[in-house]
């Protein structure tokens, strides 16, 4: 964890000095169209931020579900690598013990929780004779049917509440081994429903269906919905955004949550070089 933290640090001193000004790199045109001339030097993570733009801006939407589906869309990129990384070491942690269900959470809202749940949950399910199942805990601002263009008839809440059956609910996602059990209804009580007998039923027996349960929690602070799942999940990632997140906001989270069932923390949103990696 110290690594986030410098990183924290470096991204917050980079934060105020720049107060005023444009945030941009030396020697990337960041926010900006690339010119003529900068296009043909641009560096493979700019094309993939140019690429993300252009289709968020087709869908009406700029903040959009393609660039939070980027190992699906692009399942050879950079970005996929990396949650490929991270299933990895958690495939590492799950020869000591046992880590079937893995849930993301982050200390405050917008700091990429589904984008880091989604995308890891793709790569899980490219591993070869794998169950995987994505299931979306945020009761109140629902994001993963939209990132993967689903459109349910039932869901999470109906489930809880005895008006749906798993099987109704589970959606299939096409193209890959991975399904999905989303939220359709918004229930009027999500943190009852979260910490009900019923949800630790339905997290038991998903875990024994399949081989990996990603669960995409709510933030943490402010609210008791991921108090309340983290008793329910083997393991626990905490996503960061740099730039945004603070270390005291994680340091707060972490106190939240059971430390003990922390199994690692995600960086969303760094800026890279164009040397970072291999070159395209």
């Amino acid at each position: 964890m110290g690594k986030v933290y410098d990183a924290l640090r470096k991204a917050e001193s980079q934060r105020s000095q720049q107060q005023g000004a444009t945030a941009t790199l030396p020697g990337h045109e960041w926010e900006r169209p690339p010119s003529a001339r900068s296009r043909r030097k641009e560096p493979f993570w700019d094309r993939f931020l140019s690429r993300w733009k252009s289709e968020a801006a087709e869908d009406g939407d700029v903040g959009a579900p393609n660039k939070r589906r980027i190992a699906l869309l692009q399942p050879d990129s950079f970005i996929a690598e990396q949650f490929r990384t991270l299933r990895a070491r958690i495939d590492s942690i799950a020869t000591e013990r046992p880590v079937r269900t893995i849930s993301f959470t982050s200390a405050t809202k917008g700091e990429g929780k589904t984008v880091a749940s989604v995308n890891f949950a793709v790569v899980t399910a490219m591993s070869v004779g794998r169950r995987v199942l994505l299931v979306d805990c945020d009761m109140r601002e629902p994001q993963v049917h939209r990132t993967l263009g689903l459109r349910p008839e039932t869901g999470l809440a109906e489930v809880l509440t005895d008006q749906a059956s798993l099987d109704d609910a589970i959606i299939k996602v096409d193209g890959i081994n991975l399904e999905v059990l989303p939220i359709r209804a918004l229930a009027p009580n999500p943190s009852e429903l979260l910490a009900s007998p019923k949800m630790r039923q339905v997290v038991e027996e998903l875990s024994r269906n399949y081989d990996t349960v990603v669960l995409d929690m709510p933030p943490a602070l402010g609210l008791s919905d991921a108090k309340s799942l983290s008793e329910l999940t083997d393991g626990m990632i905490l996503v960061v955004r740099a730039d945004k997140t603070s270390e005291e906001d994680v340091e707060s989270a972490l106190d939240v949550l059971d430390r003990r069932r922390i199994l690692g923390l995600v960086l969303n949103d760094a800026r890279f070089s164009e040397n970072f990696g291999y070159r395209y």
